[in-house]
């Protein structure tokens, strides 16, 4: 007599609560292969994030005119030592003949990288007249 394989639904077991399944490959399991388990979930991989940008330098400033009547702006020439663009904040003071005060001011510029602009820091009127010298911080305080 030839034996005939037998084929039941997953889960159904022969002959009572063996456990065992037939498949087509023979009955308990004989010569049929186990299905693999699902591959793992790729792992993330980190990608090196770009270094923080080292802090700016401060810049310079020079004066390279006074502000007068005919012309009531001072004008400084401000550098850039860093290699991107910074916002400098430059400072000027006016000075009447006595070595009083008449006007300081703060100023905010956009210098490129490795470079130097030329600003024109206005004066207030009603000082123009009496405006004797112009001061202007050496150092300009990066800003961002």
């Amino acid at each position: 007599m030839a034996a005939a394989a037998v084929v039941l639904a997953a889960g159904c077991s022969p002959g009572g609560d063996s456990g065992d399944t037939v498949t087509a490959a023979g009955e308990n399991g004989v010569g049929a292969q186990p299905t693999p388990p699902p591959p793992p979930p790729p792992t993330p991989t980190v990608s090196a994030s770009p270094s923080p940008a080292p802090p700016l330098k401060d810049g310079t400033a020079v004066l390279v005119r006074c502000a007068d009547m005919e012309d009531p702006y001072a004008t400084v020439e401000i550098r850039n030592p860093n290699a991107r663009e910074a916002l400098l904040e430059v400072k000027t003071h006016f000075v009447d003949a006595n070595g009083s005060p008449l006007l300081d001011t703060s100023n905010q510029v956009d210098v490129p990288a490795k470079d130097k602009v030329t600003y024109r820091v206005p004066a207030k009127f009603q000082y123009t007249d009496r405006i004797a010298h112009c001061e202007v911080e050496p150092v300009v305080r990066a800003v961002r």
